[in-house]
């Protein structure tokens, strides 16, 4: 081989080493860049509703992102054992006449309990938790009463009243409309615009005597359970010398709004 075929022969091989070098190190110097940028994209995240306090009630959400553009989320919420939320605005809206429904009102008692699963579908092109978002969901909430009063007149035409208590659970299913940013490195604030939901509620309240009711006294408390007017919901009232029960089966629904404070990480 002649001296000038081999250099030309070692300065391709040179060239090309060069170049596939070349390629290695800007194809490690991108997936570098790549992996860094996932990695500056908090996946988790979670969250008090600030909002629900002021209702009387404790909710927190754990969001999880899986990529840019969805995330999936669950949220629990109770209330412990209280009287109705904004009581006393309530009672101002009731005439000064209807004493009934100014008892009834002031000894109440509800607990509730809710959980909320949901899939968040983010239409902003910063994603990956941030940004507008539309989320379809389900509801699942149980509802506790104690001393719903019902008042009733005996064959003497005097006063007395029976007391209430048991559970509602309702399904529901909605869609919320709602956005969320960065505040800082590792806070996050969560607006739930606007989230109805609607589904099914079903109930049975049931209230023992003082003492055996008479047929008069049961006729009169028949005919007060029935009045209670409940729009849309069917409606089962049962009564007999011990006492009541009334069962609530029909539509359910709601609106889920709020503002929430959380920590990503």
């Amino acid at each position: 081989m002649k001296p000038k075929h081999l250099f030309i022969i070692i300065s391709l091989l040179i060239c090309t080493t060069l170049k596939l070098n070349a390629q290695t190190s800007d194809t490690s110097s991108l997936n570098a860049r790549e992996t860094k940028n996932i990695d500056v994209h908090d996946q988790n995240f979670m969250k008090i509703n600030l909002t629900a306090i002021a209702l009387k009630n404790y909710s927190i959400q754990y969001e999880r992102v899986l990529n840019k553009s969805i995330s999936i989320a669950v949220s629990f919420r109770t209330m412990p054992t209280t009287s109705i939320p904004f009581k006393n605005l309530i009672l101002k809206t009731v005439d000064e006449g209807d004493a009934d429904t100014k008892e009834t009102i002031e000894n109440f008692r509800i607990n509730d309990f809710a959980f909320t699963p949901e899939v968040r579908f983010y239409l902003s092109r910063k994603g990956y938790g941030r940004g507008f978002y539309i989320a379809p969901f389900y509801r699942y909430a149980n509802f506790k009463a104690t001393n719903l009063t019902f008042n009733y007149t005996n064959i003497l035409n005097q006063e007395n009243s029976i007391a209430l208590a048991g559970k509602l659970t309702s399904n529901t299913g909605g869609l919320l409309f709602g956005a969320q940013w960065s505040v800082g490195k590792h806070m996050c604030i969560d607006w739930w615009i606007f989230g109805p939901h609607y589904g099914a509620g079903k109930g049975t309240f049931t209230g023992v005597a003082s003492k055996p009711l008479t047929q008069e006294e049961q006729n009169d408390l028949r005919q007060t359970l029935e009045d209670l007017d409940i729009p849309l919901t069917n409606k089962t009232v049962n009564v007999n010398a011990n006492g009541a029960t009334l069962t609530l089966d029909g539509p359910w629904g709601g609106v889920r709004g709020g503002l929430s404070l959380g920590v990503k990480f």
